[in-house]
């Protein structure tokens, strides 16, 4: 996910474009979401806007919340009791759904040298792989608990991959962990780390490395990695760090300087290309490359 989020608003699917996965501020239901397609489909004009529960136009990146149930803008919560059910549950914008490959995307800070990697932010939104056995749509939001992370070495840079599951999922009652994902689905992270090794080698570029030797981290160590990479997100739209070409420019932030009023949202939806009806796909499209390892 790394071309930046690109020159407007609230730019959710565009070629090279991609909207955070978790993100941080209350706007009620969360069913009450929606989103409003722009511009002709696989184009590089292509956009998705969302609205909130009233209708009114937010950034996918800054305007939706961290947390799921969360009555305002808070510390990511201590850990809680398995005895009980209780689960910090996130909020994950979907951007490619499975067996699609369309491009859009808490920030990962390029500027910060993480302590575990040795390597600095992509200055991306950090990404979620969400494991369960539905097919989303691209823009849905969906709740899900954390279950841990793989620390994936992109051309140099951090680029944490958070491993979640639905809360609607058949599977989530069992699956609370890492290992949990080990033992219901056998086989499942170990080929999340053959594509994630490989998947830029058909475009001329090298294997990408990990940290912790392909290892994933558990939970608790995810979870931290979260509650970081927000404290980076808060700072950057706070005008505390230099976010580079990272678009700030929200609706609903408090006290953040990038806030917009409603008028100045719609006006940026308004400019861009109408939707459009039909989508042929070309056969061109569809390109095999056979790897040898």
């Amino acid at each position: 996910m790394r071309a930046g989020l690109g020159p407007r608003l609230l730019l959710a699917l565009a070629s090279g474009g991609r909207p955070a996965a978790l993100r941080c501020r209350r706007l009620g239901a969360l069913a009450g979401y929606g989103s409003e397609p722009r511009g002709p489909p696989r184009s590089a004009q292509h956009r998705l806007y969302f609205k909130n529960a009233e209708g009114k136009y937010i950034s996918p990146f800054h305007d939706i919340p961290l947390f799921a149930a969360s009555e305002e803008d808070k510390e990511i919560p201590a850990k809680r009791s398995k005895i009980n059910g209780s689960e910090v549950v996130f909020n994950m914008v979907v951007e490619v759904p499975r067996w699609t490959n369309a491009k859009m995307e808490t920030w990962e800070d390029p500027n910060h040298t993480d302590n575990s990697t040795g390597c600095c932010g992509d200055n991306d939104p950090i990404d979620v792989c969400e494991i369960g056995s539905k097919v989303r749509s691209s823009g849905e939001i969906v709740q899900v608990k954390v279950l841990g992370v793989l620390a994936l070495i992109d051309e140099g840079e951090t680029d944490w991959k958070i491993i979640a599951i639905g809360m609607d999922d058949p599977e989530a009652e069992k699956i609370h962990d890492i290992d949990d994902v080990r033992k219901h689905k056998p086989g499942y992270l170990e080929a999340t780390v053959d594509w994630f090794q490989l998947y830029k080698v058909p475009d001329g570029k090298p294997e990408n490395q990990f940290a912790f030797n392909g290892e994933f981290k558990d939970k608790e160590f995810a979870i931290e990695i979260i509650k970081s990479t927000h404290e980076y997100w808060k700072a950057l739209l706070h005008k505390k760090a230099d976010g580079g070409a990272i678009k700030c420019t929200n609706v609903l932030v408090c006290g953040s300087p990038f806030c917009c009023s409603e008028e100045d949202a719609r006006l940026i939806v308004q400019s861009a290309p109408p939707p459009v009806n039909g989508d042929p796909i070309s056969t061109e499209v569809d390109t095999w490359h056979f790897l040898n390892k």
